[in-house]
Parts: structure tokens; sequence; C-alpha cells
């Protein structure tokens, strides 16, 4: 099947846009463009890691984002950089051909294997919420992150719990770091990731056989380094007090921010703004859709009412917004005395040349 896929693909486009993917990589990555060379010799070595794909409480999402990407796509992705060796959405096989197809991987690559986990673990009842091959999520994971060389927890739920995790998690769903401790962990976090993040992290591992730098809560600097407020493209609006106050409204329809409608881009930390989703050149917050912080832990719980402003947030350079209207009323009048000075500024200084130039004559 692989071949026959392979064999249908265009070799120029796959090779364009895998040059692309790397290029786009190194630069979410912070890297300069020499290093695409180095990143382009490493996943095209012939020595493609192989990953273990883990599917437990999940919506499937994640890889959803992965089969939209196209730069590289997701048949680049198998079949050139990585040796995905079990997946239960992508694989053909399926019952006991894929456990087999699993076990062997485990077996033949013992401590050389990448895992990568979609979902959170239920903890409650021994984990009985949550079974594959008869075998409780718990069970599985344990099982499979005893002879990873490391895991990469991709989505919401696999880093945080998500959905699962929220009051009261009647499961008892947690993260995959919260259960395994003894293994090199990166979180990518996200409801669902952009796909830039996964392959950024990946091809990373792969050029220098170690996970880029992280933060406290695991994820990559390189895309959760800075608040999604800090490099939005409507923070001019804010910082001149120009506010959404109803979707669908004028000011809605201009452009302006979307603090006061909910959007939690103050309180989360990605590079949605930058990185942009599935080569469409948008993201939430440009289309007009506040930002739902799912890059944060337990957003379900924190962030919520998703469309009601956050009362108190503490944002670098305006200090706590106790109240948008306040806030921007007060911008706007410092404003309005700072164009009113220059203004004033400027009309002297014509008077000054008029006076001076009167005498001269």
């Amino acid at each position: 099947m692989a071949d026959t896929a392979n064999k249908t693909l265009d070799p120029r486009l796959n090779r364009r846009g895998f040059l692309k993917g790397c290029t786009m990589a190194a630069a979410a990555l912070g890297l300069s463009e020499t290093v695409v060379p180095k990143m382009v010799e490493a996943a095209t070595s012939g020595q493609r890691p192989p990953v273990i794909w883990m599917h437990f409480q999940e919506c499937t999402g994640c890889s959803e984002t992965l089969l939209r990407g196209a730069h590289p796509d997701l048949a680049n992705l198998i079949l050139d950089i990585i040796s995905l060796d079990y997946h239960e959405t992508v694989m053909a096989a399926a019952g006991y051909q894929a456990e087999e197809a699993l076990h062997d991987s485990m077996k033949k690559n013992r401590g050389k294997y990448i895992m990568v986990v979609e979902g959170s673990i239920p903890t409650k009842e021994d984990g009985i919420y949550c079974k594959v091959a008869g075998k409780t999520a718990l069970d599985s994971l344990n099982e499979v992150a005893a002879g990873a060389a490391a895991i990469i927890a991709i989505g919401a739920c696999a880093t945080f719990g998500g959905v699962q995790a929220a009051s009261p998690n009647p499961t008892g769903a947690v993260g995959v770091d919260k259960l395994i401790t003894d293994k090199p962990i990166v979180n990518i976090a996200g409801c669902p990731p952009n796909p830039v993040n996964f392959l950024g992290t990946v091809l990373h591992f792969m050029t220098f056989n170690r996970f880029p730098a992280l933060d406290q809560l695991k994820r990559p600097k390189f895309g959760y380094g800075r608040r999604i407020h800090d490099h939005c493209e409507r923070r001019a609006h804010f910082d001149e007090g120009r506010f959404v106050e109803q979707f669908g409204d004028e000011f809605h329809q201009a452009g302006y921010c979307l603090y006061k409608v909910g959007c939690k881009g103050p309180e989360t930390f990605a590079n949605c703004p930058t990185a942009r989703f599935n080569e469409m050149g948008v993201w939430p917050v440009s289309i007009g859709h506040g930002c739902i912080g799912c890059t944060e832990p337990a957003f379900w719980d924190t962030m919520t009412p998703f469309y009601e402003r956050i009362p108190d947030v503490n944002i670098p350079g305006t200090g706590i917004i106790e109240d948008a209207d306040r806030l921007g009323t007060q911008i706007l009048g410092v404003t309005a005395a700072a164009v009113g000075i220059h203004a004033a500024v400027g009309i002297g200084k014509r008077l000054i040349k008029g006076k001076s130039g009167s005498d001269e004559s």
C-alpha cells in the first residue's frame, strides 16, 4: 500500500513541499536558514526514526490537523521523514494484525522509537474508561513508554487532560507527564495544535538528537514562548482602546480587538498569529473569533465562559485590566492629548519659521 501511494505523488511537488516544510520549521524554531540543509540531511538520511502513535481519550483532531498539513503533507511525513509503525487511524491493519505491528516495532526498536501520545489517560477505577485490545490506556501507556527513547504528547488532552479533565473529571483524566517521569517528554499543546509545532519538534530531534528548549510546562519555547496577545494583528486596536462590543457589530466588522467578547489571547502562550493553520494564512482571531486559550492547562475550567472577558488580566506594559472601557477611555484620552500637543508644537514651529522669514525680508 505504501509503495503504491508513493508512486501517485509527484516527486517534484514532494521535494518542493518538503524543503518548504523544513524552512518553515527552521523559522518557527528561530534557527538560521543555514540549518535547513542539516535538517534536510537528517530527514533524508534514510535513518527514519520509528514512531509508535497511541490513541487514548480524544477526538482524533490532532491527527486530523496533520492530515490537512501540506509542507510536508502526511504522505511525506510518514513515507520520507519518520517510520510510522503504528497509528490506529491511518494504518491499514486492524485487530490482531495491528497489535502484531505494534509489538514487533516495540521489540525491534526498543530504546530507539519515539512514542507519540494523542489523548488523555483515565486513572479512576484502574483506568477502565478506555481500553484497547483488552488493556487499559494506563497499562498500554506504561508498556509502550518503557521502551521509548522519548515521548511527544500531542494536543490538549495528552498534555494537560483536555476536555475529559474538566471539572468534575469523572474519569480521572490526566496528561502523559503526570504518569511518566523517567523519559524525555515534550508537550505539543493545543486543541488541535499547529502541525508546524509537531514537525519542528520532530526535525529538531532528528537533527540535534534532542528536543528543542522547553518551558516550565514542557512545551517547546519556539512555539509557546510568547503570549498570543503580544504578536496579534489586533493588538494595536487593544492599545488604542478599540474593542468589539458584540459579535457582528460595526467594530467586529472593522477588525477591532476581541478582548471584550472573550478573547483569551492575553493569557495564552502560542505562535498561532505567526504560524497560522493548514496553509490557509488564517487563524481564529484573524477571522473574527477570540482565542479560547487551548494551549494552557485546564483551559476548559480557567478560560470559560469562552465569550466573556477575563475580568483581571496581567498584560506586560499595561498592568491589570479591570475595566476595558475605562482603559480604552484613558488610552484614547492620552492619545488625544499627545496628538494635541504634537499639533500645537507643529503650529508653533510654523509660526516661528514664518516670523523668522518675514524678519529676514
